[in-house]
């Protein structure tokens, strides 16, 4: 599986109205999970953020959303931000434009949220465009660093080391709350929260 783990600044400046990171004043990094919220996964994803004090970011499938509502309540009641993350998780590239919006608006009447990340970061422009207009008003967020927990072929060590070689403040870091990424994640979270909060970081939600 090919994959860019860090987000080259030509790509960012293709695309500069999708946020890439966020501007940092301080030592800040924002965390976020995509794919959730799954009652397993993020219930383990929100113990681990609670005992560093951490806010993230929680990018939900709609349908995850339905099914699971009470884990969406919590992520929101421990004050983390949420995001749309489509109701049927679909590939923008791979969808009609209107069935993909369609998608997104569904997802749009259960999650309340003016912040959007495209499955598989996988969006056309104008797919990009028509979420940022009046019926939506939805800014997309990309990412910085990709941990590469969905990777079935790497470890959790490999994950690990993909978010601490790359990161710096302001860097937006793409885990997932989902069965498929557990076992790496469970590896590399706590030890991502341990590393950089020893060396003074603080874990945020983005905001916009």
């Amino acid at each position: 599986m090919w994959y860019l783990v860090k987000t080259p600044n030509l790509i960012k400046k293709l695309y500069p109205n999708r946020v890439w990171s966020m501007p940092a004043k301080r030592k800040q990094i924002f965390l976020t999970f995509d794919d959730g919220p799954d009652k397993e996964v993020t219930s383990f994803v929100l113990e681990e953020l609670r005992k560093f004090e951490a806010k993230a970011t929680f990018f939900c499938i709609g349908k995850n959303v339905r099914a699971e509502f009470e884990i969406y309540k919590q992520i929101i009641d421990e004050r983390h931000r949420v995001g749309n993350h489509t109701f049927n998780h679909l590939n923008g590239w791979r969808t009609n434009d209107q069935v993909y919006l369609d998608d997104i608006f569904q997802a749009k009447k259960i999650i309340d949220s003016n912040i959007f990340r495209p499955p598989y970061g996988r969006i056309t422009r104008f797919q990009s465009n028509a979420i940022a207009g009046d019926k939506f008003q939805l800014k997309t967020i990309m990412w910085d660093v990709l941990s590469g927990d969905f990777d079935t072929s790497i470890s959790g060590e490999d994950c690990y080391l993909n978010v601490v070689k790359n990161v710096s403040p302001g860097s937006i870091i793409v885990f997932h709350d989902s069965i498929k990424a557990k076992e790496r994640l469970q590896y590399a979270l706590p030890r991502v929260l341990k590393y950089f909060s020893e060396r003074g970081f603080n874990f945020e939600g983005i905001s916009l």
